[in-house]
């Protein structure tokens, strides 16, 4: 994909500007621009790399009912406007047709759009920004995301061509504020999967960063999946982790190579790493009390002082903590320290793995105005 193009598809109406009771803007006089869309459209256009699309429909363009002589210096007007802003459109298209044609150039239709249907273009990354549910569908046609502008006006309802609950999975963000979606794009896409199979386990994991918490992991061991649940939780990341391990032999090697793969997962879903906190936490659980600092430096090293009196914890053998977190650290190519003490056994390896979800939040955060490398070396 790095060499692939991403792009936004912006409507007009509605979108850029606001839309007219009589959904045509034929007259300077009908013509607001949308609040916020100059200063963060420009900061999408100036700082992230989509290639910017216009596409709208103008009903009857050209016809009686939509002169040509009053659409042009208004949508000309528009378009200098942005420019002069740094926003330029690599390409505009306009639908000229009515609803009742059914024409496959009007959106929710890709005709006009065939050209990104190649290579060269990321369409799996890239938006479909709009106020109309054509627009929605329109993203799901290309195989990409919407960012529904919904200002409750319900345009576009009766010209859909699946059931509105449909759209729901491919409407990434709601909000006519420019500045959320600004911020959304900007963040966007920390989220990664990998399939890991060997002779001895079968690993599936898929992690979205800036998730919610919420987890779906079977490991086959019980308390792993409980400490791991731990991690999604604590850390507000979406974490699903499948293994097939053989447990038949022991439960090294899942847990091992789940350490690995997860180690592996971090490394991608981070990227470029722009903008991250970088570092560490602790915390308190009843009798105990846990230490976990966290360097996602590009370095992979544990420190790990945490003893154990008992041989299990639960169905998880508790010289496997160690060679867990250490496999981590090799995957995610990370500096990981780790100190616990206490007398539950139960407790004090919750608090480590609630510890490392919140110090893995904590350095994982980032500042959408300062999205720099915190590192002097220009790399991590």
């Amino acid at each position: 994909m790095e060499n692939k193009k991403r792009v936004l598809f912006i409507d007009r109406d509605g979108t850029i500007i606001k839309e007219t009771v009589d959904e045509q803007i034929d007259a300077f006089e009908k013509m607001i621009f949308y609040p916020k869309s100059f200063t963060f459209l420009g900061k999408i256009a100036k700082e992230l790399d989509y290639e910017l699309v216009m596409i709208t429909n103008q009903d009857g363009l050209g016809t009686d009912v939509f002169p040509e002589d009053t659409f042009w210096p208004v949508h000309n007007f528009i378009l200098k406007s942005f420019e002069n802003e740094g926003v330029v459109f690599d390409k505009v298209f306009l639908d000229r047709t009515f609803p009742h044609e059914n024409a496959n150039t009007r959106k929710p239709g890709t005709g006009l759009l065939t050209e990104y249907f190649s290579d060269d273009y990321d369409l799996e990354n890239s938006f479909v920004i709009g106020d109309r549910l054509t627009d929605m569908e329109l993203a799901k046609n290309l195989g990409s995301k919407g960012i529904f502008i919904n200002d409750e006006t319900n345009l576009g309802t009766g010209e859909i061509t699946v059931k509105r609950d449909e759209l729901d999975s491919h409407i990434a963000i709601e909000s006519n504020d420019w500045e959320k979606i600004y911020e959304f794009l900007k963040l966007n896409d920390r989220t990664a999967e990998i399939h890991r199979k060997t002779n001895e386990t079968d690993i599936a994991i898929k992690l979205n960063l800036d998730g919610t918490g919420k987890s779906d992991i079977k490991t086959g061991l019980a308390f792993f999946d409980h400490m791991l649940d731990q991690l999604a939780r604590h850390g507000q990341m979406d974490l699903m982790i499948k293994v097939d391990g053989d447990l038949e032999v022991d439960e090294h090697h899942t847990i091992e190579d789940t350490g690995i793969a997860l180690g592996e997962v971090f490394h991608m879903a981070l990227g470029n790493k722009l903008g991250i906190e970088r570092y560490g936490f602790c915390l308190p659980m009843d009798d105990c009390l846990a230490q976990s600092a966290i360097d996602f430096g590009g370095r992979n090293w544990l420190v790990w002082d945490a003893d154990f009196k008992r041989e299990m914890v639960g169905d998880m053998p508790t010289e496997m903590f160690h060679h867990f977190f250490k496999s981590f650290t090799d995957g995610a190519k990370a500096n990981l320290n780790i100190k616990a003490e206490g007398t539950n056994e139960h407790h004090k390896i919750e608090a480590i793995f609630k510890a490392f979800a919140k110090s893995i939040k904590m350095s994982v955060k980032r500042d959408v105005e300062k999205m720099v490398l915190p590192s002097t070396k220009g790399v991590l």
